[in-house]
C-alpha cells in the first residue's frame, strides 16, 4: 500500500481520541513491501486497548451515529446497532430509554455510565453533540473491573477533547415536527351507542325497556379524545463548539440547547405545557506541565425544564364518544355521567406541573508518567444535582363535589462523589507485552429530599402564586417515610482493583482482574470479590497462516466474570408503619392504631451475576468485511424483589417483604456483520446488521414456589413468576373460544358459573369438568426471542444517503387497557368491528357485556409485540469547498432526515414498545406515552 493512498484505505476509525495513535509498519513474510494500518483503540474500564488485543464483548458506537439525530438523550440513537443491546425507547419528552444488555440483569436495576469517570444512572444532562464514543461492555470478564457498579451492564462514554493546533469551531442545528404515529381508531358516537345499548340487552335477565336504551338525542357528542388531546409539535437543537490547542493547553468547549415541545396538547387552561428545555455547557481542558505531568478538567453543566402533564391517553382510551370536552349549556368542562372517567380535555387543562433541575459535573484529573514504563492517574468527579419539583391540581368546579385546591412540592439534593486512583505499567520484553493495572476507588451517593402539601392554595396565573405557605393544611416531611416516597440514603463503596493484560507477540492474549467492593448498603456479608478471566487467539497471525489469501483476521475468544449489583433497596434496613385511620378496636373500644407497612429482610445480600461467553472475529477482502459470533450465558442470583407473604405478615402492603426473592438466567447468540468500501473515487458504500437471540429463565423462586405480580383487576394478577419460565411471564386462561349458545355454554364447564353466549370458552387444562385457578396457564412472555438491526450508508460524490432498519420478534404484550372496561368505558373499532353479536358472528371476540368474566386475565388481552420498523432516514449534501465567500468553512452541510416515520406490527395499541423500569411488568400496556415520527432539517458548518 502506497503512503499517498493510507487515508483513503483505513477501514477503521480511531475511536479513542486524546491518545496519538500512529500508523505502523508490519513486513509481511511473504512481501517485500511494507504494508500500514492504523490500529483501532477503543476504551475499556480504566483505560484503552487495541480492538485486535480485546478478549471481552465491547460494542462500539461512534460519535458518526450519534450525530444529526433528533433525540434528547443519546442512548436512545443506539437503538438497533448493537448486538445483544435492546432499547426500549420513551416517547415521553425528554424521557431516558431502557437499555437491557443481553437480557435482564435486575428486576428493577439500571444499566450504569461511566462519563469521563463519573458513574451515573442518568444521562438526561448530557448532549449528544459532545460525545466522541460509546464503549458497551456487554461479558462478565469486561464488567468484572467494574465490580459493584456493573450488575446491569455498563456504559462507557468518552466525551469529546481538543486536537490539533488550529481552533476548529461546529455549529450544528435541527428543526423537526413530531407527529403521533399509529393512533388506535376508536368507535364514535353512533357507534358507542350501538355497543351500549347492545350490552345493555346481553347483560340484562329481562328485556330492557325502551326508556333504558341511549339514543343521539340524549348524547349528541362526537369526539375523537385522541384528535381532542394529541398535536403534531416541534423539536429544536442548537449547538457550537470549539477545539483546538493553545501551546501546552488542548482544549474542547460547546455550548447547546434543545426544545422538545412534545405531542400533548397541553398547554391549555393552567397547564403549562408537556415539553422538555435542556441548556448545556461543557469544558474539557488538559494542560501538559512537562513531557511527564498532565492535569486535566472535564466540567459539564446542564439546566432542564421540564413541564409535566397528566397523562390522558388511558382516559382517552376509555371515554365515552359521546360526550364533548366542553358542556355546550354551562361553558364549562363536560362531565360525564354515563361512567366514571376524567374528562381528558380537563384533566391535561387542570393540571399544572413543573420540575427544574440543574446539574453540575466537574471531573478534576492528573497524570504522571515515571521510571518509562509507568503511569499513575487521579481522578474526583462531583455530581450535583438539584431538583425542584412541583404539583398543582385546582378546584374541580365542574364535578358535582367540588374538593380543595392541592399542592405539592419536592425539593431533591443529589450529592455524589467517585475518587478514582490508578497505578498502570506497561512493559515489552521481546515478542512478550505486559499491561498491568492496580487501583482503588470511592464512590459516595447521598441524596435527601423535603416533601410538603398544601390545600387551598389560589393559582393567579403566575407562579409565584403556587408557595405552600399560601394554603391551608400545610404537612412536610423531609425523613425517611416511604408513603410519601420520601426515602433520603446515603451509599457508600469503596473498591481495590487490578487487572493483568498479557499477549504473546499479538497471538496469545490472556486478561484477568479482580475487584473487591465494599458497600454501605448491607447490614452482612458487606464486601465481595468479582473476578474475571478471559483468553484469546489471534489464529491469523500464526506461521500457518501466513500463506492463505482468505482471512485478514481470525480470532477466537473466550471469556469467564462475575459482577454484582449492591443497590437493592436504600433504607432497607428501617421498618415503616403507617397509622389505621379507624383504629384498632377490642370489642367496642376503640384506639389508636399503626400497622407496619413495609418488612425488610435484615440478612439481605447482594446480588451476583456470573457468566461466560465464547466468540469468533473475522475480516476478509483486506479488512472490508467484518463479522462476529459470540454466544453468552449469563446467571443472576438472589435478585431482590418484593414477595407476597399474605396476611400472615400483617403487613398493610402485602407484596412488599423485600428479600433475596429470585434467580435467572439468560443465554443466547450474538452477530454482526460489517461492510465497508470504497468502490470509487467518489463512492463509499457501508452495510452493517446484527442479530440477537435470546432465551430469558427464571431458576429459582423464594419459597420454591411462584409468586403472583404486576397489574391486576379485581385480585387477579395478570403475571406470574415461576422457575422455568421468563421474567414478566402472564399468567391466565386460554381463551378456546367464543360460546355461540346458550346451550353450548351451559353444557361447558362455565356452565355452572352461568355462561352464556357470547362469553369467552376457557380452555379445561385439567380436565375436571371444571373451570377455575386450576386451569389458568402461561400465555407469552414480554422477552423477545431475537432483536435485529441493519442497515446501509452511501457516499456519492457530495451527496450522502442512509437507512436504518430494526426490530423485534418473539415476544409478546399484554393490552391492559383494552382489560381495562368494566363498565360503561368505550371501546376500540377493531372491537366493534369483530365482536360477537349473534350466533356464528365471532368466534375470538366476546359479546360488548360487563360481566367481569370478560376481563379475566385470559390470552385475548396477551397480543403479539414483534414489530419492524424503519429507524431512521437521512439524506445530505455536503457543499464543496470554496461556494461560499468564506474562505475558512471547511464543511458544510445540510440534511433531511425522517426518525421513526414507519412501523409495521399487529398490536392493537400506539406502539409495541413498553417502557417500564420494572421488569416484572415490562411488558404491560398501561397508559405508555406514544411514539412518534420525527422529521428534521438541519445543518452542520465546520470553521
Amino acid at each position: 500500500m502506497k503512503q499517498r493512498d493510507l487515508k483513503y484505505s483505513c477501514l477503521i476509525a480511531v475511536l479513542y481520541f486524546g491518545m496519538n495513535v500512529n500508523a505502523q509498519v508490519t513486513p509481511k513474510k511473504d512481501s517485500v513491501t511494507k504494508e500500514q494500518k492504523i490500529e483501532e483503540v477503543i476504551v475499556v474500564g480504566y483505560g484503552t486497548q487495541k480492538k485486535e488485543n480485546v478478549t471481552g464483548s465491547i460494542g462500539v458506537i461512534s460519535s458518526k451515529d450519534l450525530a444529526d439525530k433528533p433525540n434528547p438523550n443519546a442512548l436512545s440513537s443506539v437503538q438497533g446497532k448493537a448486538a445483544g443491546v435492546q432499547i426500549f425507547n420513551s416517547g415521553t419528552p425528554g424521557g431516558s430509554p431502557r437499555v437491557d444488555i443481553r437480557g435482564i440483569g435486575s428486576m428493577t436495576g439500571s444499566t450504569v455510565y461511566i462519563v469521563d469517570g463519573s458513574i451515573t444512572t442518568d444521562i438526561s444532562y448530557l448532549n449528544s453533540q459532545d460525545i466522541e464514543s460509546m464503549s458497551i461492555l456487554k461479558d462478565p470478564a469486561s464488567l468484572a473491573i467494574y465490580g459493584a457498579q456493573a450488575g446491569n451492564g455498563a456504559v462507557i462514554i468518552k466525551t469529546k477533547t481538543g486536537r490539533g493546533k488550529k481552533p476548529t469551531f461546529n455549529v450544528n442545528s435541527y428543526l423537526g415536527i413530531k407527529t403521533v404515529t399509529n393512533i388506535p381508531k376508536m368507535v364514535n358516537g353512533d357507534q358507542y351507542i350501538e355497543l351500549y345499548n347492545e350490552k345493555l340487552s346481553n347483560d340484562s335477565t329481562t328485556p330492557p325497556l325502551p326508556t333504558d336504551f341511549i339514543t343521539k338525542a340524549q348524547y349528541p357528542g362526537n369526539t375523537d379524545w385522541y384528535k381532542e388531546i394529541l398535536r403534531p409539535s416541534t423539536i429544536n437543537s442548537n449547538d457550537f463548539s470549539a477545539s483546538g490547542a493553545i501551546g501546552k493547553l488542548s482544549y474542547y468547549g460547546s455550548v447547546g440547547y434543545l426544545q422538545d415541545e412534545g405531542n400533548l396538547d397541553a398547554n391549555k387552561g393552567i397547564n403549562s405545557g408537556s415539553n422538555f428545555k435542556r441548556f448545556t455547557t461543557k469544558a474539557n481542558l488538559s494542560y501538559k506541565i512537562t513531557d511527564n505531568i498532565t492535569i486535566g478538567d472535564n466540567f459539564t453543566f446542564s439546566k432542564i425544564l421540564t413541564n409535566i402533564a397528566s397523562n390522558p391517553l388511558l382516559n382517552a382510551y376509555i371515554a365515552p364518544p359521546v360526550y364533548g370536552p366542553i358542556n355546550p349549556s354551562t361553558g364549562n368542562y363536560q362531565y360525564f355521567t354515563l361512567a366514571n372517567i376524567t374528562n381528558p380535555r380537563a384533566q391535561l387543562d387542570l393540571f399544572r406541573s413543573q420540575n427544574r433541575q440543574q446539574r453540575m459535573l466537574n471531573n478534576v484529573w492528573g497524570e504522571v508518567k515515571f521510571l518509562q514504563d509507568f503511569t499513575f492517574r487521579i481522578s474526583l468527579t462531583n455530581d450535583n444535582l438539584n431538583s425542584s419539583l412541583y404539583e398543582y391540581t385546582p378546584v374541580m368546579t365542574y364535578v358535582p363535589k367540588p374538593g380543595n385546591s392541592t399542592l405539592i412540592t419536592r425539593d431533591s439534593r443529589n450529592r455524589d462523589y467517585v475518587w478514582d486512583n490508578t497505578l498502570n505499567w506497561k512493559k515489552k520484553f521481546g515478542s512478550h507485552n505486559l499491561d498491568v493495572l492496580a487501583g482503588f476507588s470511592r464512590t459516595q451517593n447521598y441524596y435527601s429530599q423535603a416533601y410538603w402539601n398544601a390545600s387551598n392554595v389560589n393559582y393567579d396565573g403566575t407562579n409565584g402564586s403556587l408557595q405552600i405557605s399560601n394554603g391551608s393544611d400545610i404537612f412536610g416531611i423531609d425523613v425517611y417515610n416511604p408513603g410519601y416516597n420520601v426515602v433520603p440514603y446515603l451509599s457508600r463503596i469503596q473498591s481495590f482493583f487490578g487487572r493483568v493484560n498479557y499477549d504473546y507477540a499479538g497471538k496469545y492474549l490472556i486478561n484477568a482482574s479482580i475487584r473487591r467492593d465494599g458497600s454501605s448498603n448491607f447490614n452482612v456479608n458487606r464486601n465481595e470479590v468479582f473476578p474475571s478471566v478471559s483468553a484469546g487467539w489471534v489464529v491469523s497471525k500464526e506461521n500457518f497462516m501466513s500463506n492463505q489469501n482468505i482471512f485478514d483476521l481470525l480470532k477466537l475468544r473466550g471469556s469467564w466474570g462475575r459482577t454484582g449489583n449492591p443497590n437493592v433497596q436504600y433504607g432497607a434496613y428501617q421498618l415503616s408503619a403507617t397509622a389505621i385511620k379507624e383504629g384498632a378496636y377490642y370489642g367496642s373500644t376503640g384506639s389508636p392504631a399503626q400497622t407496619i407497612s413495609q418488612f425488610i429482610d435484615t440478612t439481605i445480600g447482594w446480588e451476583i451475576t456470573t457468566g461466560k461467553d465464547f466468540g469468533v472475529e473475522m475480516a476478509f477482502l483486506k479488512n472490508k468485511l467484518k463479522f462476529e459470533a459470540t454466544y453468552f450465558d449469563k446467571d443472576t442470583k438472589d435478585v431482590v424483589y418484593g414477595i407476597v407473604q399474605g396476611t400472615v405478615s400483617g403487613a398493610s402492603n402485602y407484596n412488599n417483604y423485600i428479600t433475596n426473592a429470585f434467580s435467572f438466567k439468560n443465554k443466547g447468540l450474538e452477530l454482526s456483520v460489517n461492510y465497508d468500501a470504497k468502490i470509487s473515487e467518489k463512492v463509499k458504500l457501508g452495510i452493517y446488521g446484527n442479530f440477537t437471540s435470546l432465551k430469558n429463565e427464571i431458576t429459582s423462586v423464594f419459597g420454591g414456589s411462584y409468586q403472583n405480580a404486576g397489574a391486576s383487576l379485581f385480585g387477579n394478577q395478570i403475571v406470574r413468576l415461576e422457575a422455568g419460565q421468563a421474567v414478566g411471564s402472564y399468567y391466565g386462561y386460554q381463551v378456546a373460544g367464543v360460546f355461540q349458545t346458550d346451550a353450548e355454554a351451559a353444557a361447558s364447564a362455565q356452565g355452572a358459573s352461568g355462561a352464556k353466549a357470547g362469553w369467552f370458552k376457557f380452555a379445561d387444562q385439567d380436565g375436571n369438568g371444571i373451570i377455575d385457578e386450576r386451569d389458568k396457564t402461561f400465555l407469552g412472555s414480554p422477552v423477545p426471542k431475537g432483536t435485529y438491526g441493519f442497515g446501509f450508508n452511501m457516499n456519492i460524490s457530495n451527496i450522502d444517503f442512509g437507512i436504518d432498519f430494526q426490530g423485534v420478534f418473539g415476544n409478546k404484550i399484554y393490552n391492559y387497557n383494552r382489560e381495562q372496561r368494566y363498565g360503561n368505558e368505550s371501546w376500540d373499532l377493531d372491537f366493534y368491528n369483530n365482536r360477537w353479536h349473534g350466533a356464528g358472528t365471532s368466534n375470538s371476540y366476546s359479546m360488548a357485556t360487563n360481566n367481569q368474566s370478560i376481563i379475566l386475565p385470559s390470552s385475548f388481552y396477551v397480543e403479539d409485540g414483534s414489530y419492524f420498523r424503519i429507524r431512521n432516514i437521512q439524506v445530505g449534501y455536503t457543499f464543496p469547498k470554496g461556494f461560499s465567500k468564506w474562505p475558512n468553512f471547511n464543511k458544510v452541510r445540510i440534511y433531511l432526515s425522517a426518525q421513526n416515520p414507519w412501523t409495521t406490527f399487529k398490536y392493537h395499541g400506539f406502539s409495541p414498545e413498553i417502557t417500564s423500569t420494572d421488569r416484572v411488568s415490562m411488558g404491560v400496556d398501561n397508559n405508555i406515552y406514544p411514539m412518534s415520527a420525527i422529521y428534521t432539517m438541519g445543518t452542520s458548518i465546520t470553521f
